[in-house]
């Protein structure tokens, strides 16, 4: 999923590497303040108030709604942001069997399948998706952070050279199963229950400034990973009310070795983390006879078991780093939608939070929207409101540095935009959009070195986050068997401290946060043809800064950097099942990049897929 967004939205995907962790970030924020939801169920970690979406399989997604900045608080509060809402369906009724399998075999000996049953009947509708991927992940790169040096006949350094190296304790192996059953209980009457499987073994590649030989230690990440949810829905004629329960579990891992001697290897790091939620939510929507007014009201409640602990061999395999909490979370939500006209829509949310045993002030949104021309061709939106978002646990317990006294990050958001789609003949569709966003945050979170020598998180900044969003789409059929279609988004997002400076030596005031890029852009391109189908994807991130000075230093920034990736498809057509034949060629112009500091990315890399759908 982080490359879907990465390449079809304008939002910020960062990422670590290869089946590495990657978040995503709205509007200049970070990644905690992005919230993720899989059919109503939260995926961020309430450790890491993060969601890593390298985890999350494409074929798995059905559906993901973006909501950027105030829409976010129709379903939750906390993302300052915004929000990505995925979601998995079953096959529609009376549908029947359907069958499909896919194979990709790819460079540094990838390998990855993807399986799915499904069945659409009368009352019951299944399906049962299996993804599994694997990689050596062994590609080679050029190390800009190392030198080599070439000496003469007298010993003497002549010249110096980067080393081509090979990419170190990379290679992983997801596994992924889902299971979708939706049950017509009546005609007003539905449930829905999902599950979803993760089992990952993961290494982590070393940093490019790791001088280690293969061999001298083992880092590796192991996570299995439970979430399960139930959904009932009824509709009594204006009425639709939803209740859902869901629960997760999550086992995470993690182990550091290293070689002492040739025989004799150590323990450095055993971090083990056990995660566990239970959700509770019902909700209930209601029209007017007329329909012009829509009133929701809602209820969810959260509760959170988490245990961590971190042993250490400088504590002579002791648990040196460890807490054991529960934390309760209730929601009230209401809201009323109320269209005068076929023109105009005006929505007005209100949320409260009890959040650690203390309530939040009133959370408002207020949203308008109006179409500006008869047809609806041309609209216009603008929202405002104020929400909070939540210290992780991590933030408040980690031993060492946690900081259980932290503050809610808390800000007010702005937006106005416009939005245009028309068909301009029965060949050629053309639509685009650009919005203004403004927010400003207070209490920002940031973790900060102390004297005795590990981090703590503070609140310390005010930020001023604002910027423009634009997209532009097009589709042009000039013949039966020809269509182009183009899908562009840019961002503008400039995200500048303006909080007071801690010392006299403080140089982050009014400079752009680390790792937000101020520009970013992206494009996907698809030309077909009959069966064939060519796809050309692009995106764009501008100079990122690794410190909060904004310094532009081998370590402190980023350059900016291009990718693209092109993939042509063909499709077979039988009696017996439908075929498909996909190329896929990534990093198409063999770019050197990095995404974060110190972390190695592949060049030019190569993809096969076969797909199978049997007609029956």
């Amino acid at each position: 999923m982080a490359d879907v967004l990465a390449y079809n939205s304008g939002i910020f995907v960062k990422s670590y590497g290869r089946a590495s962790l990657s978040t995503v970030a709205f509007r200049g924020t970070s990644p905690s303040h992005t919230s993720v939801s899989w059919n109503g169920l939260p995926v961020n970690s309430p450790m890491l108030g993060m969601t890593d979406f390298s985890t999350i399989p494409s074929n798995f997604v059905d559906g993901a709604d973006l909501l950027h900045g105030s829409s976010s608080l129709a379903d939750n509060s906390g993302a300052l942001g915004g929000s990505v809402k995925l979601s998995t369906r079953t096959p529609d009724p009376e549908s029947g069997l359907s069958l499909g399998y896919t194979q990709g075999v790819g460079s540094y000996s990838t390998f990855d399948e993807y399986l799915r049953v499904a069945y659409g009947g009368t009352r019951v509708s299944a399906s049962t998706r299996i993804a599994v991927a694997s990689s050596a992940n062994d590609f080679h790169f050029i190390n800009r952070d190392k030198k080599e040096n070439v000496l003469g006949p007298d010993g003497q350094i002549v010249s110096q050279y980067n080393p081509r190296e090979t990419n170190r304790s990379g290679a992983f192996c997801d596994f992924n199963a889902m299971q979708d059953v939706t049950v017509a209980l009546a005609p007003r009457d539905r449930l829905a229950v999902s599950a979803w499987v993760t089992r990952s073994r993961r290494e982590l590649p070393l940093l490019t400034t790791d001088y280690s030989s293969i061999g001298e230690f083992e880092n590796v990440r192991h996570e299995t990973t439970l979430r399960a949810v139930a959904s009932w829905t009824h509709i009594a004629g204006r009425l639709r009310t939803t209740a859902r329960g869901g629960y997760i579990f999550s086992r995470l891992d993690y182990d550091y070795t290293r070689a002492l001697s040739p025989e004799v290897m150590s323990q450095l790091t055993r971090s083990r983390s056990r995660v566990q939620t239970l959700l509770g939510q019902a909700s209930s929507e209601l029209f007017s006879s007329d329909r012009r007014w829509l009133f929701t009201a809602g209820v969810a409640f959260r509760q959170h078991f988490v245990k961590s602990s971190d042993r250490s061999a400088m504590e002579n395999d002791m648990v040196s780093a460890a807490y054991n909490v529960g934390q309760a979370e209730l929601s009230l939500d209401a809201s009323v939608k109320w269209q005068p006209n076929s023109r105009v829509g005006v929505s007005l949310i209100l949320r409260e939070d009890l959040h650690r045993d203390t309530w939040s002030p009133l959370i408002p949104a207020l949203m308008a929207d109006c179409a500006l021309t008869a047809d609806g061709s041309l609209t216009m939106h603008t929202s405002v409101s104020h929400n909070y978002h939540y210290p992780s646990l991590n933030d408040l317990y980690f031993m060492p540095g946690g900081n259980p006294s932290l503050r809610s990050e808390h800000g007010w958001s702005y937006d106005a935009g416009l939005s245009w789609a028309k068909n301009l003949s029965d060949v050629v569709a053309l639509s685009a959009s650009a919005t203004w966003f403004d927010s400003r945050i207070d209490d920002w979170i940031l973790w900060l070195p102390t004297v005795k020598g590990f981090f703590s998180p503070r609140n310390v900044k005010a930020v001023h986050a604002y910027g423009v969003e634009a997209n532009v789409a097009a589709s042009w059929r000039p013949a039966s068997e020809w269509q182009l279609k183009i899908d562009s988004h840019y961002s503008f997002t400039p995200s500048v401290n303006v909080g007071e400076p801690m010392s006299p030596a403080d140089r982050s005031v009014g400079r752009q946060l680390p790792y937000i890029p101020r520009n970013s852009a992206s494009l996907t391109a698809s030309l077909a043809w009959g069966q064939w189908i060519l796809t050309y994807q692009w995106c764009h991130y501008s100079r990122r800064y690794t410190m909060s000075s904004s310094d532009v230093t081998l370590s402190g920034s980023l350059p900016s950097y291009f990718m693209s990736n092109v993939a042509l498809e063909r499709r077979i057509e039988k009696s017996f099942a439908d075929m498909s034949v996909k190329a896929v060629v990534n990093n198409l112009l063999n770019e050197e990049y990095l995404s974060v500091l110190s972390r190695p990315m592949p060049g030019i890399n190569f993809e096969i897929f076969f797909s199978i759908t049997p007609r029956w």
